[in-house]
């Protein structure tokens, strides 16, 4: 189960995650967590070519929903550590903004954080790498990126 929030990310209901996916466009919380090393580089996940979303794609190294009862905070801790086995981290919050696709609104809350040991991707993406933040530039708009990386990754100005 999902919390259904406001744009303050106020709790106004649940739904579950099918719900929230089917196009009622019900707002539900997510994290995002943006992971640097101490050179500046950037880690990106590579979706996997069975995700019926953004097959093949890179995108932010962390990304998940946040579930009923659980703080953004905890979630993030999770996401971090199921997704890249990343458990000692610092976040920092850089913003919080409405993500609208066909299928679903998100209340977005996006982080960063400089970790420097070692990431272990999952079995659930296709592998990633830390990127200079010059060669992700050099690369926006052609296809590479997940839509939604892009547009934060511009948002946020890195």
């Amino acid at each position: 189960m999902f919390p259904v929030v406001d744009e303050q990310g106020n709790i106004l209901s649940a739904a579950t995650r099918g719900e929230c996916h089917n196009g009622s466009k019900l707002l539900h919380p997510v994290v995002h967590l943006h992971v640097f090393n101490p050179q500046g580089e950037l880690y990106l996940q590579k979706r996997p070519e069975w995700k019926d979303i953004q097959p093949g794609k890179w995108d932010t190294a962390v990304g998940g929903h946040v579930d009923l009862g659980e703080s953004v905070e905890i979630a993030l801790k999770r996401e971090a550590s199921e997704e890249l086995g990343i458990s000692d981290f610092t976040p920092e919050l850089l913003t919080s903004y409405v993500f609208e696709s066909a299928r679903e609104k998100e209340l977005v809350f996006a982080h960063k954080t400089v970790y420097d040991g070692t990431v272990t991707p999952s079995d659930e993406l296709d592998g990633g790498r830390f990127w200079p933040l010059q060669e992700i530039r050099d690369n926006i708009g052609k296809g590479i990126f997940t839509p939604n990386f892009e547009s934060e990754f511009e948002k946020l100005k890195f």
